[in-house]
């Protein structure tokens, strides 16, 4: 089994079930690289089958992914607001084609 990413309490879940893991903490560069590898792998999962323990999951990394650089959700929040002001939000579902 390769290394990869868990949540916090997964250790203690395998120490219950009589298991026992091997895990360590890894220094901040190799977990900013391994939390965007589990977003990957979790927006898979939502499009394989999108539900809403599978879109906690997205947004439970994606807190991890802010805090792992230092952003604060609401900073995110502001900028996003401003952005969907200026250039519009996804909900048209416009792709563009091509430009002349």
């Amino acid at each position: 089994m390769l290394p990869k990413l868990v949540r916090d309490k997964i250790p203690e879940i395998i120490f219950k079930d009589q298991k026992t893991p091997i895990y360590k903490q890894v220094e901040i560069g190799y977990y900013k690289k391994l939390v965007l590898e589990k977003m990957c792998e979790e927006l898979l999962e939502f499009e394989e089958q999108p539900c809403l323990e599978e879109a906690a999951d997205i947004y439970e990394v994606f807190l991890s992914i802010l805090s792992a650089h230092d952003f604060k959700l609401e900073d995110v929040r502001e900028k996003a607001f401003k952005k969907r002001n200026e250039r519009g939000s996804f909900k048209n579902r416009i792709v563009l084609e091509k430009i002349i």
